[in-house]
């Protein structure tokens, strides 16, 4: 009598997995969960429960709890900024990121329209030169002109960026400016404000009393593996974005006081190993006044976009890794243990999380990561942090930043989305009879929650793709202008 074949050995982990989940029951809650991440390759899986009550009469309004899920555990986007880490969740940080500086030139979510009469200018900020690189330099209209070295390099050359000489090549210097970039931006705030009070020929405690400085910046990444800054800056009222900038505030004096509050911007970096060194801007820098909504190249718009699409780029776009080389084992220290402290086991006493020398980089990428990592090691410089930050080539500043009275924030938008879904669930408790909390109602929500893993399952892995792939898909659709059949 012949044998049922066995084919368990044949199939795939991920398919296998994918079985146990359909044989779980309530599939489909299981494939909602993943749907309604719209992709995200590593979500937070969580485990716990919420209840939210009314406060006088003591019902349940609302209750979650992940024991009644199929797989036991909750999955939430992992809310990474980074492009290369996740594309979904960058899409969103892009998108509210896009509405953030928005708001702040056209009006919205809760910032008068107004706001488009203030004084605003779109400032771009560059590192200076730590020796000539590779580059394409052009004429004054447009046409490509060869490069230092001879050679007319294409937009893809992988030499575009990184020094003609690199054994003269300063990077030290290059490695400790991007250390001290968000330094030197707020110095420039400063210097900005006192440059604006002298023209005004007024102290800066009258100024602050009339007027207020807004601004909103996201860093980018050159070729040459060093950050330089857009921002856009603005006049407003005494109360911020609410209040009008007085009459004699105008754009003009914003565009003349920016290349001396530039030139007075320095920082002294102390050091009895490298020596001590100046840091201060690059000459190369571009101001241009912001033009009403339709007017003009440079329109909200166009400078939202733009801004918009560097806050969800990182180090990586310069060639370099997207994670941290501090061994997570022993926490860059090289040893574990208490008292008696051992070589740790995953390292082998170097710190690094893997080999710098293994680094699949461009040599000079990876000599600004050895750069950060030698000086991260010394004690004049334990407060920057180098070996934590190597991976960004020593940049430890956030990449988008805003003045308090700007605009709206990120969590201000946050909550809108979240009020949305409390809306839609309320809706369908009306639709399924049950009755909804009045506006004036007390509400106490009791949450215990607890951090499970990252990541999916192999059979969940499969409906994350299958959902990537149908957003692409529509997307693209919406793209081209068509509808999705």
């Amino acid at each position: 009598m012949p044998r049922d074949l066995d084919l368990r050995h044949v199939i795939s982990p991920a398919v296998r997995d994918l079985i146990e989940l359909a044989n779980l029951g309530d599939f489909d809650r299981t494939r909602e969960q993943i749907n309604r991440l719209r992709g995200c390759t590593r979500p937070i899986n969580l485990v716990g429960h919420t209840t939210t009550r009314d406060h006088t009469t003591g019902e349940t309004i609302r209750s979650y709890s992940t024991s009644d899920e199929p797989t036991g555990r909750l999955l939430t986007t992992c809310g990474n900024r980074r492009a290369s880490r996740c594309p979904t969740c960058s899409r969103l940080y892009a998108a509210d990121t896009y509405h953030l500086i928005r708001a702040g030139l056209s009006g919205g979510k809760n910032v008068p329209e107004t706001i488009r009469t203030h004084p605003r200018v779109f400032l771009t900020l560059t590192a200076p030169s730590f020796g000539p690189v590779h580059n394409r330099p052009t004429t004054k209209d447009g046409k490509p002109q060869p490069c230092r070295c001879g050679t007319r390099h294409p937009d893809s050359a992988p030499e575009l960026g990184t020094p003609l000489s690199p054994k003269t090549y300063d990077y030290t210097g290059a490695v400790l400016w991007n250390a001290h970039a968000s330094a030197l931006w707020a110095r420039f705030t400063l210097n900005l404000r006192r440059t604006l009070a002298a023209s005004f020929g007024i102290t800066q405690k009258n100024m602050n009393a009339a007027l207020r400085i807004s601004f909103a910046k996201v860093a980018e990444y050159q070729q040459r593996g060093l950050v330089h800054f857009h921002a856009v800056i603005r006049f407003d009222g005494p109360d911020g974005h609410t209040s009008p900038p007085p009459a004699w505030a105008s754009a003009d004096h914003l565009l003349r006081a920016v290349k001396p509050a530039l030139k007075r911007t320095t920082l002294t970096v102390v050091s009895d190993t490298v020596g001590d060194r100046e840091v201060g801007w690059g000459k190369r820098f571009k101001v241009d006044e912001i033009t009403a909504l339709g007017d003009g190249e440079l329109t909200d718009k166009a400078v939202a976009g733009y801004i918009a699409k560097y806050a969800t780029k990182s180090a990586e776009d310069s060639g370099t890794v997207d994670r941290s080389l501090v061994c997570r084992t022993c926490s860059g220290r090289g040893t574990v243990g208490g008292r008696i402290r051992d070589l740790c086991p995953d390292c082998e006493g170097t710190r690094q999380a893997e080999p710098l020398r293994d680094l699949p980089v461009h040599q000079h990428v990876r000599q600004m990561i050895r750069t950060a990592w030698d000086l991260g090691g010394l004690p004049e410089f334990a407060d920057l942090k180098l070996c934590k930050w190597a991976h960004m080539l020593g940049f430890r500043g956030h990449f988008s930043t805003k003045s308090r009275a700007y605009s709206t924030t990120l969590g201000a938008l946050r909550d809108v989305r979240r009020a949305w879904r409390l809306a839609q669930a309320d809706a369908a408790r009306i639709r399924a009879g049950h009755s909804v909390p009045a506006p004036d109602t007390v509400l106490v929500t009791e949450s215990s929650w607890a951090y499970l893993a990252s990541g999916y399952h192999p059979g969940e892995e499969l409906l994350a793709n299958q959902t990537r792939h149908d957003v692409s898909q529509a997307q693209r659709l919406k793209h081209e202008g068509l509808e999705p059949a």
